[in-house]
């Protein structure tokens, strides 16, 4: 018998194709859904072992038809970089099986082991993480792979920039002009490509002897190879939405503290800050939505978009 809630129900043949990777004897006695995705349905699966105890596991599913389009490629990526970093120190999910074109369930699905931890967004303790979160990038761009990803792909063009409401005029478009140059040339890293708070997971002992820890890194399926920089940016463009625009400019001279190489020139750094955050002007509401129900309740569309706006022109105050 499955315990679950309505949220948190596998659907038939999903749950079939899961009950091949189980061991003897396992079987499947909760399913919940997990709340923080934009790309994907999350479900943590408890298993009951033979020998009495229990394991979990994770199923990501694409359900939105635009997601389902591009499960294919997200997915064998999100395998192939799990597959990569086993024994390489960066704490991921172990691969367990992955279904891309939904041949065997109702949708493009991939199947992982469970981390321990849980992401943490709220302002407090967040002193403590930066360094955390700028040392674990550092060591993920340190990565050589033995096959490289492929190479990223911009979110924003000069011409598809959608400013959000209120935001400075002037400033956003000085910030376009920015980016509708070239991009600056650069020395080629292994990326995430969405490394930011909700994609980190923290063990944060409740003793104030003891400081967090990061226990996971997850959502793989953006991987590639690109500029630190870019990396960094998009790190920097959450904390900024997340926390203020301070924080935003923070992570990058963390991440340089901690190691890690950035473009040489002001200019150069400004290009990739620009192209990140300006994939966020038309898009703030879908990245609301899961720090809501993370219990960000006071990250509204409109304090988030007056976030973006003064990053922004904190970018152009502090590298222009």
């Amino acid at each position: 018998m499955i315990d679950h809630d309505d949220a948190g129900a596998v659907r038939p043949l999903t749950l079939d194709w899961v009950g091949r990777y189980l061991k003897a004897g396992e079987r499947i006695v909760r399913t919940e859904a997990l709340h923080g995705g934009i790309t994907a349905e999350m479900r943590r699966l408890t298993v009951a072992t033979r020998a009495g105890g229990i394991r979990h596991l994770v199923l990501r599913s694409f359900v939105d038809p635009y997601f389902v389009e591009h499960a294919e490629a997200m997915l064998n990526r999100e395998a192939g970089a799990l597959s990569q970093l086993v024994g390489t120190g960066v704490p991921v999910p172990g691969l367990v099986a992955v279904d891309p074109t939904a041949a065997h369930g109702e949708y493009p699905s991939l199947l992982m082991t469970h981390l321990a931890g849980r992401t943490c967004l709220d302002d407090e303790g967040l002193e403590a993480r930066v360094p955390l979160l700028a040392r674990q990038l550092v060591a993920i761009h340190a990565l050589r792979p033995a096959e490289r990803p492929g190479a990223y792909e911009a979110w924003a063009t000069a011409d598809s920039v959608v400013l959000p409401d209120g935001a400075d005029t002037a400033a956003w478009a000085a910030a376009i002009d920015v980016i509708r140059e070239p991009a600056p040339p650069y020395e080629g890293r292994f990326l995430h490509r969405d490394f930011q708070p909700g994609n980190v997971l923290f063990d944060v002992p409740s003793s104030s002897m003891a400081g967090p820890r990061i226990t996971g890194v997850v959502d793989w399926v953006q991987t590639c190879w690109g500029p630190a920089d870019l990396d960094v940016a998009h790190c920097s463009t959450n904390l900024a939405l997340l926390h203020g625009p301070a924080w935003g400019l923070r992570f990058a001279e963390a991440y340089e503290e901690a190691g890690g190489v950035l473009a040489a020139s002001a200019g150069e750094r400004l290009y990739w800050r620009l192209l990140d955050a300006l994939a966020f002007g038309g898009g703030v509401a879908v990245v609301v939505r899961p720090w809501q129900q993370a219990g960000r309740v006071e990250l509204t569309t409109r304090a988030v978009e007056e976030r973006l706006d003064a990053y922004v022109t904190a970018l152009l105050d502090a590298l222009g």
